[in-house]
C-alpha cells in the first residue's frame, strides 16, 4: 500500500494542502472546524507527517543531546548516578516527543567535536551534565546560542540555568545529626574542590561546627569507593579519637565503612558515619547507612523539563531541590 500523502488528506478534509500543513505543524492560526476535519482526515486515512519536511519547515529537529562531560576518573563506572541522570532524563524528553542524543565529552578534541555539533543545528537544545568545575565545555556550549541547561549548578554563574539539590542544606543535615548525637570530634570526606558539590558541602560542615567547640577534621576524596576508603585511614591516622565522619557522597561513605571494618571500629559505637545521595546500595552496607536523600532521578527530569521550558518560552529559572535527612543504622 501507498503511503497516504498530505494531498489525499487535504482532498479527504475538502481543505486546501497549506491548512492541512498549518494543523500538522501545530500553528495556532487554524479554524477550530478546519482543524477537527483534517484531524478526523488523518486519523481515517493513517497518515504518518514526513519528519525531514516538517523539521525543513518548523526549523526544529526535535532531538535533544544529553552531554556526559569528562568527570573524574573511575567515576562513570562506580557511581550509579550517572545511568539513573540518562534514564529518567531520556525518559522526560521522549515522552515530550524528542528523540534523544547521548554525547559523551571527554577529551579537548571532543569538546571541540560537540560544540560544532551543536553548532551546526543537529539538535534543537542540551543538558549538560558536567562535574568537573574547570570544565570548558559550559563555555563552549554557551556560545553556540542554542538552548542549553546543567544538571546541577556550575562554578560559572550566569552561563545556563539549572536544577541542583540543596547541597549546604543537606550537609547542614548531616552534622547537625552527628552534634545532637553528643559526637565529639567528628571528620569529614570531602570530594573534589573544583566540583560546586563538594565545595558547599564542605563549606556547610565547617559553618555548622563554628561555635561548637569542635574543629574542622578534613580529608579530600574523589567521590569514588577507593577514595573514601584511602581518606579514612588517613583520618584514622591523624586522629585516631574521632567518633564521627560525614561522607560527601555515599561512595565515599561505603568506601570508609570497609576500613573501619578493618581497623576494628566499630560503626556506630566507635564511630558513626553519615553519608550523602542515599543510593540504593546505601541500604545494604553493614551497618545500613544513614545518609542524605538527594532526589538524583527528580533532579534528571527536572533539568529535562527545564531544557522543554527554555525550548517554549525561550527563559527559565533554575531550581534548587530540597533534601531529606534518612536515618540508620551507621549513625
Amino acid at each position: 500500500m501507498r503511503r497516504p500523502t498530505l494531498h489525499a488528506v487535504a482532498a479527504r478534509a475538502g481543505v486546501s494542502k497549506s491548512s492541512v500543513s498549518r494543523v500538522i505543524n501545530g500553528e495556532p492560526t487554524v479554524a477550530p472546524g478546519i482543524r477537527e476535519l483534517v484531524l478526523a482526515a488523518v486519523a481515517e486515512l493513517g497518515y504518518v507527517p514526513n519528519g525531514a519536511a516538517r523539521n525543513l519547515v518548523t526549523q526544529r529537529t526535535n532531538t535533544i543531546a544529553i552531554i556526559v562531560s569528562d568527570p573524574p576518573a573511575g567515576l562513570v563506572s562506580d557511581d550509579p548516578m550517572f545511568a539513573m541522570v540518562v534514564r529518567a532524563a531520556s525518559r522526560e524528553l521522549e515522552h515530550a516527543g524528542k528523540q534523544v542524543s547521548l554525547v559523551l565529552a571527554g577529551s579537548d578534541e571532543s569538546r571541540r567535536r560537540v560544540e560544532q555539533y551543536l553548532a551546526a543545528g543537529h539538535v534543537d537544545g542540551a543538558m549538560l551534565v558536567s562535574m568537573d568545575g574547570s570544565d570548558p565545555l559550559p563555555a563552549l556550549l554557551a556560545r553556540t546560542g542554542l538552548p542549553v541547561v546543567s544538571h546541577g549548578r556550575l562554578a560559572a554563574r550566569g552561563l545556563m540555568p539549572y536544577v541542583d539539590n540543596d547541597n549546604v542544606g543537606g550537609a547542614t543535615k548531616a552534622v547537625h545529626h552527628l552534634l545532637e548525637q553528643g559526637r565529639r570530634r567528628i571528620a569529614t570526606i570531602s570530594g573534589p574542590l573544583d566540583m560546586t558539590a563538594a565545595q558547599d558541602r564542605l563549606t556547610a560542615y565547617r559553618e555548622t561546627l563554628q561555635g561548637t567547640g569542635r574543629r574542622s577534621i578534613v580529608a579530600l576524596g574523589d567521590f569514588t569507593r577507593i577514595s573514601g576508603a584511602e581518606a579514612m585511614r588517613q583520618l584514622l591516622d591523624d586522629d585516631p579519637q574521632l567518633d564521627a565522619v560525614f561522607a560527601a557522597n555515599d561512595l565515599m561513605a561505603i568506601g570508609a565503612l570497609r576500613t573501619l571494618r578493618e581497623a576494628d571500629r566499630r560503626v556506630p559505637d566507635d564511630v558513626a558515619v553519615v553519608g550523602f545521595d542515599d543510593i540504593e546500595a546505601a541500604l545494604y552496607t553493614a551497618p545500613a547507612l544513614t545518609t542524605i536523600r538527594s532526589p538524583m532521578g527528580d533532579q534528571a527530569a527536572r533539568t529535562a523539563r527545564l531544557l522543554l521550558d527554555l525550548l517554549a518560552d525561550g527563559e527559565a529559572e533554575s531550581v534548587i531541590l530540597p533534601t531529606e535527612l534518612v536515618v540508620r543504622e551507621s549513625a
